[in-house]
């Protein structure tokens, strides 16, 4: 268990409930600035890890299981799989085939989904209004992710080095990678499968970039 996971996942959480990270401490009943990146790493630099009873005091805010927080953590699953998101009815969502993505009339130019041409399908409720699912296809992601598995895309959720993200390229190419590396000029993804090849791109080269947030495994 990483330091930089258990941001991640608290980051995470607060987006799927349509809050920043202040929000959540606020609904939490913590003090504004308790999640906020400044309070993430000590003067010295060290990592300054989240409270216990900080912890405790979010999941009980937003329904979450421990169990569910500890996915979010690891990576395997990003929606909470109880409490009271549990409860709420699935919602339809767009969904399309990975392969299709990269076709003109799905997405708008900001990434978002659009047009007529969508499937829907059932899943669990995500505070993003423009979150998308897509079929994968392929063997890129395995064994993350296996050709047929749907995952669900938010484009607000907070995106961060290691997590598995869709990545639009502005030729139109569409692919499910890993971040590696983000800079202020290129952006590196790898494929998990080490048969299949990493890429960079300059920023310039890319349309847009979304988090994956669930999948159906």
């Amino acid at each position: 268990m990483k330091h930089d996971d258990i941001w991640r996942a608290l980051d995470t959480l607060a987006a799927e409930h349509g809050l920043s990270p202040s929000g959540l401490a606020k609904r939490a009943g913590l003090d504004a600035t308790t999640f906020n990146p400044s309070k993430r790493r000590m003067p010295d630099g060290r990592a300054r890890w989240p409270g216990t009873e900080s912890l405790a005091k979010v999941l009980e805010a937003t329904g979450a299981s421990l169990e569910a927080f500890s996915a979010l953590v690891t990576g395997a699953r990003a929606l909470p799989g109880g409490g009271r998101a549990a409860a709420v009815a699935s919602r339809r969502i767009p969904l399309i085939g990975l392969a299709q993505a990269g076709g003109e009339g799905f997405f708008d130019d900001g990434g978002y989904p659009v047009g007529g041409s969508w499937d829907e399908v059932g899943l669990p409720e995500i505070a993003d209004p423009n979150a998308y699912a897509l079929e994968i296809s392929g063997d890129s992601m395995e064994p993350v992710f296996r050709d047929g598995d749907t995952v669900i895309v938010s484009p607000a959720a907070p995106i961060r080095r290691g997590d598995r993200v869709v990545v639009r390229t502005a030729a139109g190419e569409v692919m499910a990678k890993q971040l590696a590396r983000r800079s202020a000029r290129r952006v590196e993804v790898r494929s998990l499968n080490p048969a299949h090849p990493d890429y960079s791109f300059d920023l310039a080269e890319l349309a847009w970039m979304h988090r994956i947030v669930w999948a159906s495994q």
